[in-house]
């Protein structure tokens, strides 16, 4: 290799070595700068306060079938399930031996009445001849018969009515309109008057009564709160009940019961609300839970997608306050349109982030944008010119 060719080596490598330094400082990392969080204005306004409760429904009313005369079960009038009406047949039992017993009793009602007339003719007669051909041992003798015949006759009539009322109770009616259950008897089957075991049932469905169930401490604590003025009472008490499956039962259910007593072995105290249920989607026995607004109180409402819950159970967020991010601890009584209904840690007027959380370090530099949360929970960028506010950035929203 000649010397020429080294000096253009050497050359070529001083400028390689001048493009390269030059990459490598550009790359050197910039000042880090303040993190962009979206923040909504708290404002305090008036909460409904809902009490969530453990609940059992239980049929409005349910009736055990039990037949008032002996007799073989001659047919069964009714299809097990099907909707029934008060009165609507339910059983027949053997008509034979009843029917015998009210013409037997209308004969001798028959033969007691034809009785009374004679017997007053002889005491009328006798009563007109006192004193000439009649004494008065045999006006009273008269008297007494005309009473005895006339006592026959209404004991003729009042063994009518019971040999009627029998009849009638070979046919065995549903007391109330519901749904009747399988018979627990065949066609043939003898059954006898008020026997320990029930024919069928029948359930009243619509409306139904749902028990729920408040401990009594709790139920302290709410009244001491409503005397001491930081509960507003609700003018009136209604539950909306969320089903086995989770879904919300559409009707709102009215008080029939107000609890008086406490049970000694849950502490709690049973209320009896009463819900319309045309389509049977509450059944007895179905475990549901009831909402029940209790009345209103003073609160801020921050969205769930803005606190985090601490392994502690305690419920925290960020607020913005000169520049920096700062953690607080919240006091919530529950949740409201997915929202914490927070009466501690936060004062309204005060910038509350919700979004860009994720990583975020007490007191770290933040660049505070203006946002609102839409009913769907997207976060948005309030509109500074009149147009349509736009979604979040992906890398923001929806962050905790």
């Amino acid at each position: 290799m000649n010397r020429r060719h080294l000096l253009c080596l050497a050359r070529t490598g001083s400028i390689l070595a001048a493009l390269w330094a030059s990459p490598g400082q550009a790359q050197q990392p910039p000042a880090q700068g303040a993190r962009a969080v979206g923040t909504i204005v708290l404002q305090s306004e008036s909460v409904p306060l809902i009490s969530t409760i453990p609940g059992r429904a239980v049929a409005r009313d349910a009736v055990s079938i039990r037949p008032r005369v002996d007799g073989f079960v001659t047919d069964i009038l009714y299809s097990p399930g099907q909707p029934i009406k008060a009165g609507a047949p339910m059983f027949q039992i053997d008509r034979t031996t009843y029917q015998a017993s009210v013409e037997q009793a209308r004969a001798n009602l028959a033969s007691a009445k034809a009785a009374v007339p004679q017997a007053q003719a002889a005491y009328d007669r006798t009563r007109r001849l006192q004193g000439s051909a009649a004494t008065q041992s045999s006006l009273e003798e008269a008297l007494a018969t005309l009473e005895q015949a006339q006592a026959a006759e209404m004991a003729a009539e009042a063994a009518l009515r019971t040999a009627e009322a029998q009849l009638s109770w070979t046919t065995i009616t549903s007391p109330l309109d519901g749904l009747p259950s399988v018979s627990a008897v065949s066609v043939g089957d003898l059954v006898t008057a008020g026997q320990s075991d029930a024919l069928a049932t029948v359930t009243q469905l619509d409306p139904i009564d749902v028990d729920m169930f408040e401990p009594s401490a709790r139920l302290q604590r709410i009244r001491d709160r409503i005397e001491a003025g930081t509960i507003q009472r609700a003018d009136s008490i209604n539950a909306q009940l969320t089903l086995e499956n989770g879904r919300t039962y559409a009707a709102k259910g009215e008080l029939v019961a107000p609890g008086f007593e406490v049970s000694t072995s849950t502490g709690a105290i049973d209320f009896r609300f009463r819900f319309e249920n045309p389509e049977r989607r509450i059944l007895p026995g179905m475990f549901v839970r009831g909402s029940i607004e209790i009345g209103r109180i003073q609160a801020i409402l921050v969205p769930q997608m803005a606190a985090t819950r601490g392994r502690d159970g305690t419920l925290s967020a960020w607020v913005a306050e000169n520049g920096k991010a700062v953690r607080r601890t919240l006091t919530e009584e529950g949740v409201h349109e997915n929202a914490w209904i927070v009466t501690g840690g936060l004062n309204p007027g005060e910038r509350l982030i919700v979004n860009g959380t994720t990583g975020l370090a007490q007191g770290a530099e933040i660049a505070p944008t203006p946002v609102e949360i839409d009913e769907n929970g997207v976060v948005r960028d309030l509109p500074r010119d009149g147009t349509d506010p736009a979604p979040a950035t992906p890398a923001d929203a929806g962050t905790n």
